[in-house]
């Protein structure tokens, strides 16, 4: 049984230049112990996705329906009490940018006994005791010290360490990682994510990944959901997308994917840019960037299909199987070509 499980979720914003669809019908589950990532440009609605879940956006300016079912109850018409009971117990988020994040005039291990305090029945000298153990588990040195720091005391990898700790304090069944590596080295990029490793296989939590970048993806990740335009065009085990991407949208991310065992001239990029979601185009949203649009992708939006009989393995493209498994099997050759 699914841990979370998001059905049709829409989340619209009220703006003085009209209704931003910002996540517009997504669907998906993560089981407990798994890792799904979320994937896609900026402006595609994966933080606006996770921000719906936690109950962290403006209900004044926002209009949201679908549900998201958390252990069988749908967060989204749950009561505000019960949320915050929740929200860093159950399910714990880990922000982009953690300087934003950690209160700059407290020091961090202020920060991190308040959260143990509020959630738990402990002494204060309990909850430093529980910081202190955090603090070791993600790797801050002599944290004994180091508890006793303000967040610019710490580089930006070590507070991205402590936000981990932060949302760990209560043993979260998931935990949300937004952009986890953004504006990290590449050094300081890989020890964050085998970090969440190690603590997902020590504390079998479930993690929901959201990130614009398929090599975090291919990392960390069991299941993966493409998002374009504030929907979802492919999902499934992530071997699978990796293998054989059925969307040509996937193809795009993949192809413009840097390597470091050769050397190109310039990337592949996809041509144009994302639709605006004040008014996204009729159709398929991708198709003014598609080199393979026909008139149908400009007139219907193509439903969200298994590819052949595998039902793990879902794509949104009018495009005709034989079509799709032919375009992913030559890039992946492409892409295996380079590699060697």
């Amino acid at each position: 049984m699914a841990l979370l499980e998001v059905t049709d979720l829409r989340t619209y914003f009220r703006t003085d230049d009209g209704i931003v669809k910002a996540v517009d019908g997504v669907s998906f589950s993560i089981e407990k112990g798994k890792t799904l990532g979320i994937v896609g440009e900026s402006g595609s609605g994966k933080s606006v996705t996770c921000l719906t879940i936690m109950g962290l956006n403006s209900k004044r300016t926002t209009i949201t329906s679908g549900e998201a079912l958390w252990k069988g109850k749908n967060l989204l018409t749950m009561g505000a009490r019960e949320f915050r009971d929740i929200r860093g117990s159950e399910i714990a988020m880990i922000f982009q940018d953690p300087m934003t994040s950690l209160n700059p005039v407290h020091k961090v291990g202020k920060q991190l006994t308040e959260a143990i305090e509020l959630h738990r029945d402990v002494t204060k000298s309990q909850a430093r005791a529980r910081a202190l153990e955090l603090l070791k588990a993600v790797g801050i040195p002599r944290p004994e010290r180091r508890i006793d720091d303000y967040p610019h005391q710490f580089s930006g990898g070590m507070r991205q360490r402590v936000m981990i700790a932060m949302a760990l304090v209560n043993n979260p069944d998931l935990l949300i990682a937004d952009e986890p590596t953004t504006a990290l080295d590449v050094t300081t990029q890989a020890q964050i994510l085998t970090l969440m490793q190690k603590l997902q296989e020590e504390f079998g939590s479930a993690i929901l990944v959201i990130t614009h970048d398929l090599g975090v993806v291919a990392e960390v990740a069991d299941e993966v959901v493409v998002m374009y335009a504030a929907q979802v065009v492919e999902k499934g085990p992530v071997e699978r997308i990796f293998k054989r991407p059925h969307m040509p949208y996937t193809w795009g991310l993949l192809g413009s994917l840097p390597r470091l065992d050769t050397v190109v001239d310039r990337l592949v990029q996809i041509p144009g840019s994302p639709p605006s979601l004040l008014n996204p185009p009729r159709g398929c949203r991708f198709h003014p960037r598609c080199p393979y649009v026909m008139d149908v992708c400009k007139a219907d939006d193509p439903a969200l299909l298994p590819v052949f009989d595998d039902s793990d393995h879902f794509a949104a493209c009018h495009l005709d199987h034989e079509t799709k498994d032919r375009e992913a099997a030559k890039l992946i050759a492409g892409m295996m070509a380079q590699a060697s």
